[in-house]
C-alpha cells in the first residue's frame, strides 16, 4: 500500500452480536490485514467487544444508555479521538453516533463516517446528516431510502458486507444426524429466528409439499426466544413434525449447507441478505421474497427465485418449482456458486479495498490539502 496507512476507529452501541457486529469484525479484520490501524469503542457487556479484543485489538468500553451516559461518553470519546489521533471515525448505530460523532466534531476528527444497516424506516436524519460528514450504506437498497429523504448523493456509498469462507467442509454430516438418505430432498433455512425472518410463511408454504412428498424435508437452523418456541407450536399445529427439523443455533453452518438441497428464507425486511450470498458460495439455489436488498445479493431467475413478501402461494410455487427440478436447482447453484467465487463482489478483499476508496475520497474533499 503507497498511501498512509488509515488511523480508524469503530464506534458501537449494541451489546448483541449479529449481522450488523459481524459486519464490523469482518471489516475490522479485513482493513487491518490491509495495514490500517483499528481500534473500537462499545459497551462494556457487548460481545463485540470481547471478540475484537481476541483478535488483539484495542477497544475502549464506556455505557452508552441514559442521558448521563451521553454527556460523559462525548467527553470520553473526544478524549480517545485525540490521544490516538485517528484519521476517521466510523460510527453504526443511532445510539453510538449520538455520542461519538459530536466527541469526534469536537475532537477534530477529519472523517465521521456513519454506516446504514437497516432497511426500516427511518425516523430521523439526525444521525446520517448533521452529525456525520458522509454515509455508508450496506445495499443500494438502503442508499435509496436515504436519497429519498434528501441526503446528497455524494454523500453516499454502498459498501456490500462481505462473506469469510472457511475450508469447505469434504461431506456433511447432516444427513446421517438426522438419519435420511442421499435420495431425500432437503430444504434448509439459516436464520436467527425473529418474527421479521418469515418463518410463518415458510411453514405455511411448505407443509403441503412435506405431506405430498414422503423424501422431503426441513431444516431450520437458529434460534431467539419466543419465535423460535412459536416455530415449535406451529410445526405441531401443521402435522410436519417427522419432516421438520429444528437444530437451533449451530456453529457448523458450512457443514450443513452442504448437506441441502436447496436454500430459502421468507424474509419480511432485509437491509442486504448476505445469508444468500452464502449459500450461493456453497452451491446452493435460493428461493426468498423480493424485499429490501435481497434482489441484489440473489438475482431472479439466474442464482435463485424472488416472490412477493407474505404471498404463501407464490412462495409454495418457487419451492415447488425448485424442489421438482434438481436439474434447474444446479444451473442456479452453479451459476451463484460462480458469482461468489469468480466475480469477488463478496470477499473482504472488495470490502477493505472500497471502503479505504470512499474514506480517502471524502477524506480529500473534507481537507484536500492533508489528504491529497
Amino acid at each position: 500500500m503507497s498511501a498512509k496507512p488509515l488511523r480508524i476507529v469503530h464506534s458501537e452501541a449494541a451489546t448483541s452480536f449479529g449481522g450488523q457486529e459481524n459486519r464490523i469484525f469482518k471489516e475490522m479484520l479485513a482493513m487491518r490485514d490491509q495495514g490500517h490501524y483499528l481500534e473500537a469503542i462499545c459497551q462494556p457487556d457487548a460481545q463485540l467487544a470481547g471478540r475484537l479484543r481476541e483478535e488483539g485489538f484495542v477497544v475502549h468500553t464506556l455505557g452508552m444508555d441514559g442521558t448521563l451516559n451521553i454527556v460523559r461518553g462525548i467527553f470520553a470519546i473526544k478524549h480517545i479521538l485525540q490521544q490516538g489521533k485517528f484519521d476517521v471515525l466510523n460510527t453504526h448505530s443511532r445510539q453510538d453516533t449520538i455520542i461519538a460523532a459530536p466527541a469526534a466534531r469536537l475532537a477534530g476528527t477529519p472523517l465521521v463516517v456513519r454506516t446504514r444497516h437497516l432497511s426500516s424506516k427511518i425516523n430521523s436524519l439526525l444521525s446520517y446528516t448533521w452529525l456525520p460528514h458522509r454515509i455508508t450504506t450496506v445495499s443500494d437498497y438502503v442508499r435509496k431510502q436515504l436519497l429519498a429523504k434528501g441526503v446528497a448523493p455524494s454523500n453516499i456509498e454502498t459498501v456490500y458486507s462481505p462473506i469469510a469462507l472457511p475450508p469447505v467442509p469434504e461431506s456433511s454430516t447432516l444427513r446421517a444426524e438426522l438419519g435420511l438418505s442421499d435420495s431425500d430432498v432437503v430444504v434448509g433455512c439459516v436464520a436467527v429466528m425473529r418474527p421479521n425472518k418469515g418463518h410463518d410463511i415458510l411453514l405455511e408454504a411448505i407443509a403441503p409439499l412435506l405431506k405430498a412428498r414422503p423424501n422431503l424435508h426441513l431444516v431450520l437452523v437458529g434460534a431467539g426466544s419466543p419465535t423460535y418456541e412459536r416455530v415449535v407450536q406451529k410445526i405441531a399445529d401443521l402435522g410436519i413434525n417427522s419432516q421438520a427439523h429444528l437444530l437451533g443455533m449451530r456453529k457448523d453452518v458450512p457443514n450443513l449447507l452442504i448437506g441441502m438441497d436447496l436454500f430459502c428464507l421468507a424474509t419480511k425486511e432485509e437491509a442486504s441478505g448476505t445469508v444468500f450470498v452464502e449459500a450461493a458460495a456453497y452451491g446452493l439455489a435460493s428461493v426468498s421474497t423480493n424485499v429490501g436488498g435481497v434482489g441484489e445479493m440473489l438475482v431472479d431467475g439466474v442464482t435463485g427465485l424472488l416472490v412477493p413478501k407474505d404471498d404463501v402461494i407464490a412462495f409454495r410455487q418457487a419451492l415447488t418449482r425448485l424442489i421438482d427440478d434438481p436439474a434447474l436447482r444446479k444451473k442456479l447453484g452453479q451459476a451463484g456458486y460462480d458469482r461468489v467465487h469468480t466475480e469477488g463482489m463478496f470477499d473482504t478483499q472488495t470490502l477493505s479495498r472500497n471502503t479505504e476508496r470512499v474514506y480517502r475520497r471524502w477524506l480529500a474533499e473534507l481537507a484536500p490539502q492533508e489528504h491529497a
